[in-house]
Formats: structure tokens, C-alpha cells, sequence
């Protein structure tokens, strides 16, 4: 601490100090070798984060053209289906036009039935 530092001689002094030189000079070293190395580590961490954020980018951009495209197919898809007004009702020449209906098999189906219900008086 320096408190017996008086009994010493001028020599004694001189060699104190330079043992005292020569460990504060290994404890920066020691020091800057340790700083170095967490930095060469942090610069080499950011470059796999950047390849990690370029990957990742990369991801999002793929899913987002993805998306675009089915949602794309799925507007064609749409462009099929009849349209609504705007109280989301039908509109009425949809229905009255309504291709996959025919009065012809609705007609065979009554016209079964009745059918039907004749063959047991025969």
C-alpha cells in the first residue's frame, strides 16, 4: 500500500517500480488480448447475423410473392363466381339464369314420383 515505503533504499525503490511497470504492462496486455478477441468474436457474430437477416428477408419476400400469387389465382377464381349487389344478395338474372338447374329434371323427378304413386292401383 506504500505505508513501509520509507525504510527502502533509492535501489530498492527503482526495482519496486519496475516490477510494478512491468505487471501493470502484462495486466494491459493481458487486457488487449482479451479486448481483441471480443471484438474479432462480435465482428464475425455480425456477419452471421447479416447472412441470418439476409436469409431471413429472403423468407419473408419468397412467402409475400407466394401469397401474392394464390391470392391472384384465388381473384381469378372469383372473377367466375356470380357477383352481388350491395346488400350481398344475388343478382336476379343470376337466378333466373342458373345453368347447372334445368326444369326438364326437376320435371322427371315429379313426374317419377307420380309415377310412383300410380303403380300401386295397377
Amino acid at each position: 500500500m506504500g505505508d513501509s515505503l520509507g525504510s527502502l533504499t533509492v535501489k530498492e525503490l527503482k526495482q519496486l517500480e519496475n516490477r510494478l511497470e512491468r505487471g501493470i504492462t502484462r495486466i494491459r496486455s493481458k487486457k488487449h488480448e482479451l479486448l481483441f478477441a471480443e471484438i474479432e468474436y462480435m465482428q464475425k457474430r455480425e456477419v452471421e447475423l447479416q447472412n441470418d437477416n439476409m436469409y431471413l428477408r429472403a423468407k419473408i419476400a419468397e412467402t409475400e410473392r407466394a401469397q401474392q400469387v394464390s391470392i391472384m389465382q384465388a381473384g381469378h377464381e372469383f372473377d367466375a363466381l356470380p357477383g352481388f349487389d350491395s346488400r350481398n344478395y344475388y343478382h336476379v338474372s343470376m337466378l333466373e339464369a342458373a345453368p347447372h338447374y334445368s326444369n326438364q329434371q326437376d320435371q322427371t323427378a315429379l313426374h317419377l314420383g307420380y309415377e310412383a304413386k300410380a303403380d300401386p292401383e295397377a
